[in-house]
């Protein structure tokens, strides 16, 4: 495919398709264009966002049984083949004899650089080295004023992954931990009007026939998700880039519910017992299936981002040992164990 035909047939599947550069739309139309289309005669639709624990498990099981073909020791080495400077070309001459993208990604509806990237996350030993110590930040500190943005020379000298330093230094870098100032509160607005506005634009001039005046639900929509937060924290300055996606969230609830307090009284009861019966009805078995739009009006007119951290809640607080159970024990139990209570209370 020329490149104006590759960006046709993705734009079905990726819809932001033309934001990306020149050469991820070559790569995807080579990697990914026969394997979405293939999912599509499936009726299975391509999926973003958060791996559910199937997808893990089939990430792993393909890692598994493409060593097992290949011969190579271990994943490490698979995916992370710069680390083995005498094996490199004889891994990198299997991986390509084998098909190593098309295997790795097997079964699971998403794009190949999304099911590498946390194939490389869930088998990197250089991940699960638990908290920063004082140090280790310290000396992030130091080697981000020598090498910058070098994520990957950094995670060498640290012996942590690519983006566990970036993570960490992002969060150490804010300045600010305690209440948010006006001039910060406005920094944010201002800084994701910006980038809603940009994007707005981009979307008007692809389509010249669009409607200026736009569907409310669409509207909406653009005003909390897959918004650029890591943008969004350097136009703000002081803050994290999780802090201003928690900040942002909670200043459109207010705007939403117009100050209401959905979640108190004998409205925070009704709204528990809503969200309970509503999980339970849909019997999903990953919390990543879960439409979480269509779960707000269990709640009020709120984002999806204040039901999920409600439902968070509500099995910490609720669910004994909730870390060791599935997403189906854990709603069984609200159901069976938690909305008996609640209702009563009522």
């Amino acid at each position: 495919l020329d490149l104006d035909a590759a960006k046709v047939e993705l734009e079905e599947f990726i819809p932001h398709v033309r934001e990306m550069s020149d050469s991820s739309i070559r790569k995807m139309a080579g990697r990914d264009l026969t394997r979405f289309k293939h999912f599509k005669k499936q009726g299975i639709a391509i999926k973003f966002g958060r791996f559910s624990q199937k997808e893990n498990d089939q990430i792993k099981k393909n890692v598994k049984e493409f060593l097992s073909l290949t011969g190579i020791e271990n994943a490490e080495k698979l995916l992370f083949t710069s680390r083995y400077p005498e094996e490199r070309e004889t891994i990198n001459r299997l991986k390509a004899e084998f098909l190593f993208c098309g295997k790795i990604a097997e079964g699971i509806p998403r794009p190949w650089r999304l099911i590498y990237y946390r194939a490389r996350k869930i088998f990197d030993p250089n991940n699960y080295k638990g908290r920063y110590t004082k140090e280790e930040k310290e000396k992030l500190k130091k080697y981000y004023a020598i090498h910058g943005n070098d994520w990957k020379k950094i995670s060498e000298m640290m012996s942590r992954s690519n983006l566990s330093v970036a993570m960490k230094y992002s969060e150490i870098k804010s300045i600010n931990y305690g209440p948010w100032t006006k001039e910060e509160t406005q920094k944010l607005m201002h800084a994701v009007e910006d980038v809603i506005r940009k994007r707005s634009k981009l979307e008007a001039e692809k389509s010249s026939s669009e409607k200026s005046r736009r569907n409310l639900s669409i509207d909406r929509e653009k005003l909390y998700q897959k918004l650029p937060w890591t943008e969004i924290e350097t136009k703000v300055g002081t803050r994290y880039w999780r802090q201003c996606k928690q900040k942002w969230n909670s200043i459109l609830t207010s705007k939403m519910t117009k100050g209401q307090q959905l979640y108190k009284g004998t409205k925070g009861l009704q709204a528990k017992i809503n969200l309970i019966k509503r999980l339970y009805a849909m019997k999903v078995e990953d919390a990543n299936e879960v439409n979480w739009e269509e779960l707000s009006n269990a709640i009020g007119d709120v984002p999806r981002a204040y039901v999920q951290a409600k439902f968070y809640k509500l099995k910490v607080s609720c669910v004994p040992l909730w870390q060791r159970k599935t997403f189906t024990e854990i709603i069984d139990y609200l159901y069976d164990k938690k909305l008996p209570e609640l209702e009563e209370k009522l």
